[in-house]
């Protein structure tokens, strides 16, 4: 009798409970348009396209070594293509017997500009870094002739220094002298 007492009590509880779950339902909805919009009116304006663009065409042709090669065009015109494959760089230091791997990837794309310019980036990607290149892509100056002429002198001493290292390592094969450290000016060496 207990048992049926409290079923019965709480389903006579449950229609008044609903009705004052949709009461503020429907006043948490009502003042949502006025949220919204004072959201809206907060955030900054951007110029999102939500227009559908259709992909063309697009083709993939995938090797068992890890080469491949790809060819896509959308509907807005712009168009790519790109290939990739495995370079060997040669013995892993970190772990003998193992080889490292990179991989290389190079290609195009050509897009229009929103100034009507047609672009087109040529571009590498390896395991020195990626490098584009277009017409479009800013390049630095020249280097002026006093500065090349002091790099020249540079690289010019870099190159002696390696070929008396050279030369001292074929005339000496119980390695290299053994000296202090070298100063530019040995008169003011500390002793």
């Amino acid at each position: 009798i207990v048992t049926a007492v409290l079923i019965g009590a709480s389903f006579a509880q449950g229609p008044a409970q609903r009705r004052q779950d949709q009461y503020e339902d429907d006043q948490q909805y009502q003042s949502r348009p006025q949220q919204q919009q004072q959201i809206q009116e907060q955030r900054p304006r951007s110029h999102e396209s939500t227009t559908f663009i259709p992909i063309i065409r697009f083709d993939k042709e995938q090797g068992n070594d890890g080469s491949y090669k790809a060819a896509w065009e959308t509907g807005n015109n712009i168009i790519a293509q790109e290939e990739g494959y495995i370079k060997d760089l040669g013995p892993d230091p970190d772990a003998e017997g193992q080889n490292l791997n990179a991989q290389v990837q190079q290609g195009s794309y050509t897009y229009t500009s929103p100034e009507g310019q047609v672009i087109t980036v040529n571009y590498i990607a390896d395991e020195k870094g990626f490098h584009p290149s277009g017409d479009h892509l800013p390049t630095p100056p020249p280097v002026s002739p006093e500065v090349q002429k002091g790099l020249d002198l540079i690289y010019a001493g870099i190159r002696a220094q390696q070929e008396a290292d050279e030369r001292e390592a074929r005339d000496r094969p119980q390695g290299p002298r053994k000296e202090g450290p070298q100063d530019f000016n040995p008169q003011y060496r500390q002793q």
